[in-house]
This record gives C-alpha cells, structure tokens and sequence, in this order.
C-alpha cells in the first residue's frame, strides 16, 4: 500500500527483456538506503517487488511480468528514462495522499498542457469505461503520483478526459514537469470509487438491510 508521495526520482540503469517479461535495473539513493529482498516499491505507480540489488552501483532490479506490462507504460522504458518512486507505507506512516494500491488500471495519453500562474494544467484522455470512478476534486493516481480531479473538459473522439493542476513543488520532485503532450501515463483510480461502482452493480446496497435475504454473489 502507497499514499502517491513520490520520495525519489530514479533513473533506469538497464531492461532486460525476453519472452517470459521484463527485469529492470534502478539506480536509486534515498530508497536504496534501507532496501530490502521481496519488498514492495512503487515504480510509476506499479507495486513492483525487489528481486535483487547491487551496493556498488546503488540499483535494485525489480521484474514486470506480461500482465502488468500490458496495462502500464513500463513496457516502453528504456535506458537512462526517469521513473517516480515510493517505497511502502508503513502503518505508523502519514496518509499524506490517499490510499493507493499500486495496481495500474489503464493508461492515459496528455492531451494538454496549460500553465496558470505558477501552476500547470493537464488535461489526460483515456477509455470512457473509466469516467464513473472519476468526481471533481476526487483522487487519481498518475504515474504514481497522489492528485486531485478537477474537470472534464469535453472532447470530440468519444473519450473521457480529465483534467489535474500541479503545483512547483510537485513538479519539482517528480518526472511530471518532463511531460509532453502524447504522453503515455498509468492511472489508478481511487479504490474506494471502484469498490463503490462495483456494489452498485452488483446489487448489494439495495439489498444490505434487509433481514433474512441473500446478498447476490458474483
């Protein structure tokens, strides 16, 4: 579990790919200090698993397998390309963004970028499947990053887009300041919006109070 705080950008030392999937190489400071085998950081926004690491060169190798290469932008990393990272909350930790699972449901493309004063609108476009986990001033996860929704601007192509306004210091300490529009980014939605959306679906808040009835199983 993350709270989208990003401690440390890292750099992608070396990729390793080959049929079965994906190992990557980080070179990281502040994280490596304490790193340990098999535990859980975040790699924009992918709760990867260290699998080794190297004192010498300060990296770490974590390993993406096809699913997860086929629902987040990691597939496209190379070397020397810069990643947001955050290692696991602890439970005594401050929940500085909001409660994020470090699994990647899709990926959106930025479409926009407007500066506003000394804050910079995105406007992300991706899959309208994915608009009922979204609210104004609701929480999304992008490239592992914990931000606020702001609008829906409208578009033409039958996509859902969505809009999010960074501050200097979030752009300062994250890859977001390098983005371009036709970035490719992963989102997470709000995992409480996702529990809700699939209740209602299911049928189970209608059904919650009533004595003696059966709750519908998927």
């Amino acid at each position: 579990m993350f709270s989208g705080i990003i401690e440390e950008i890292g750099s992608i030392a070396h990729v390793a790919t080959s049929k079965e999937g994906s190992r990557y190489s980080i070179k990281a400071t502040n994280v490596f200090k304490d790193i340990a085998m098999g535990e859980s950081i975040s790699i924009n926004g992918t709760c990867l698993t260290v699998i080794a690491w190297d004192e010498n060169a300060s990296t770490f190798d974590v390993e993406a397998s096809h699913q997860t290469l086929s629902c987040t932008n990691l597939g496209a990393l190379k070397a020397g390309d810069l990643v947001n990272m955050e290692k696991a909350l602890k439970v005594s930790d401050r929940l500085g963004g909001h409660i994020v699972s470090g699994h990647v449901d899709t990926t959106a493309t930025l479409k926009l970028i407007k500066e506003d004063g000394f804050a910079r609108f995105l406007v992300f476009s991706l899959d309208k499947k994915w608009s009922p986990y979204f609210i104004e001033k609701g929480s999304v996860t992008i490239n592992g990053i914990s931000l606020t929704v702001v609008d829906f601007p409208p578009q033409d192509d039958g996509n859902f887009a969505f809009s999010v306004c960074l501050i200097p210091h979030t752009l300062e300490v994250t890859t977001m300041k390098n983005l371009a529009p036709g970035a490719v980014c992963n989102i997470e939605c709000d995992i409480m919006a996702k529990y809700l959306v699939r209740l209602l679906a299911e049928g189970y808040l209608e059904n919650l109070n009533k004595v003696g009835q059966n709750l519908p199983v998927s």
